[in-house]
């Protein structure tokens, strides 16, 4: 799968200290997904190491190359 970030979603990872290998994780196996309202495809997976909050993962899938949106703990 070709999947970059955005430059919104690197200032997040960032500014939110979340590392960049969860997003992938989530992506990869996540614990559900689904299509939002917004046609994006949203991925959430419980992060242990995170007190098992719940990373909620946005990724436009009609582009090319696919773009992760934004991240953020649900």
């Amino acid at each position: 799968m070709d999947i970059e970030l955005s430059t919104h979603t690197k200032d997040m990872l960032r500014e939110r200290k979340i590392p960049e290998e969860w997003v992938w994780l989530t992506i990869d196996k996540p614990d559900w997904k689904n299509i939002g309202e917004d046609n994006n495809i949203h991925y959430f997976k419980s992060i242990t190491e995170h007190g098992k909050r719940v990373l909620h993962v946005v990724v436009n899938p009609h582009i090319s190359p696919q773009k992760v949106v934004t991240v953020f703990f649900d």
